[in-house]
């Protein structure tokens, strides 16, 4: 499951964690061997096309002569003596070709409908990429947010249970007000139930990461932790995401697949009313020593005509008609569907925005608080528990910015995944990894460019 992997060397960015999901995720490999697999089912419908040719040989005896008589029809009476035109053994063999018509056109149908499925295998595994690069992006902003607030956690979780050891020796040699000391240990408690219920929160999220590229369970990750919190921007207008969704999403393209088949489906059992012209051609040998030409050539023409199909058509096609006018409804409902969930992406985003510069102000101010609650502390004017409890809220700040912001990064990428945009060209250059990474680096740079036209590389159903 791990073999044949690319090492992991240096700290993991965000483009190359995509990068090792695209390509070793189980998923993606899955979609990948169900795509050849519908290629190989399209070229075994395509041998359905050809004529079917048949070739047989072999030895026939018996264990006495093949003979006949002839008897008069009107006196009854033997007007030839017995006689044989066949030897008692001979070997035969024959070469034929039959090609139906009807089946040509049926099976011709059978082979468009079999390419479509295959389209349709494509525009699963567009989804299945786009919906990895979504995951590995939220998990990824998550663990970097966990790689830099684990370590200030560890901190304080230290100082805290330092100070409750201390506080616990004092109240042992019953130095103080026992009331005021056991309230004292109750807020560092408390504290620490914070601290835990957060790092439990973070713990968990390179191993999501991990998980989604692949990686060994326990692998140490070292992530590539940007210096500033760079706030994407949308630079393309709703009306241009909603036409690239209506025609891009690979749900909506799957549909308008699927919407050809039954109106194929219509088409072969229209077909099947019809007669079926049947030609034949054949070579022949049989060694009879009594026939004056041992080799031979045949040809025929037949017309073969199931009446039951013609009485049973019309309700065949009623029901092709009915399958054609559910999957143009459900292309319609899930439209509306795509559009919604635009709009809600697009919602999302401008609400993480919001809520990011909120918790990035009051990032900001704790961290203030807490640099003047350490003055006083160095001074002797404060007391440690006051010190610890600013700053616990400085840190809950901090970690409240940095998920606000894996949250806006996710909310941002969501929008061009609701409106069908492709996060990888339709060819690579290599297949390796970090080919792969610069390529998801240069469409979405594009993208924040507010250029999408590149990115609708999918063939137009």
């Amino acid at each position: 499951m791990y073999k044949d992997q690319e090492p992991l060397n240096g700290a993991l960015t965000l483009h190359q964690a995509m990068a090792r999901a695209v390509k070793y995720n189980l998923e993606a490999r899955l979609k990948i061997m169900e795509e050849a697999l519908a290629k190989r089912q399209l070229d075994l419908a395509s041998f359905d096309m050809l004529p079917r040719m048949a070739l047989s040989a072999g030895y026939a005896g018996r264990s006495n002569v093949s003979a006949s008589s002839s008897e008069s029809v009107e006196t009854g009476t033997q007007s030839l003596e017995p006689s044989t035109s066949q030897d008692r053994s001979r070997r035969v063999a024959d070469l034929t070709m039959v090609w139906n018509v009807l089946d040509f056109g049926v099976s011709y149908i059978s082979a468009k409908q079999q390419g479509d499925q295959r389209l349709i295998v494509q525009e699963r595994r567009r989804k299945v990429i786009n919906t990895i690069v979504q995951d590995v992006r939220s998990a990824y902003w998550r663990a970097v947010a966990a790689e830099r607030m684990l370590k200030q956690i560890d901190s304080l979780m230290v100082r805290v249970e330092k100070a409750q050891d201390n506080s616990q020796q004092m109240s042992q040699q019953r130095v103080g007000d026992p009331v005021q000391a056991l309230g004292y240990q109750r807020s560092l408690i408390q504290a620490t139930r914070q601290l835990e219920e957060q790092r439990k929160a973070l713990s968990l999220a390179k191993t999501e990461l991990a998980t989604l590229i692949n990686l060994p369970l326990g692998t140490d990750l070292k992530l590539a932790t940007p210096d500033d919190y760079s706030i994407p921007q949308l630079k393309v207008d709703m009306a241009r995401l909603e036409t690239e969704a209506l025609a891009s999403r690979p749900e909506l393209r799957e549909q308008d697949y699927q919407t050809r088949i039954s109106s194929a489906e219509t088409r072969k059992a229209m077909l099947r009313m019809l007669p079926g012209l049947e030609f034949s051609a054949g070579g022949h040998y049989d060694s009879n020593s009594f026939l004056v030409n041992d080799k031979w050539a045949d040809l025929g023409v037949k017309v073969t005509w199931n009446l039951f199909n013609v009485l049973s058509a019309p309700a065949a096609i009623d029901v092709a008609k009915a399958g054609e006018e559910v999957a143009t409804a459900r292309r319609q409902a899930m439209s509306i569907a795509v559009l919604a969930q635009l709009y809600v992406a697009n919602a999302n985003y401008n609400e993480a925005l919001r809520q990011f510069k909120t918790s990035q102000q009051l990032s900001s101010i704790d961290s203030q608080i807490v640099g003047q609650l350490r003055n006083r502390y160095q001074a002797a004017g404060l007391g440690e528990l006051d010190l610890i409890q600013g700053e616990l809220n400085t840190l809950q700040a901090d970690l409240r910015r940095d998920l606000a912001y894996a949250d806006l990064r996710n909310a941002y990428g969501q929008i061009f995944a609701s409106a069908g945009l492709d996060p990888l060209p339709s060819e690579l250059s290599s297949t390796k990894v970090q080919a792969i990474a610069v390529a998801l680096d240069a469409r979405e740079s594009q993208w924040e460019a507010g250029n999408i036209s590149v990115a609708a590389t999918a063939p137009k159903p």
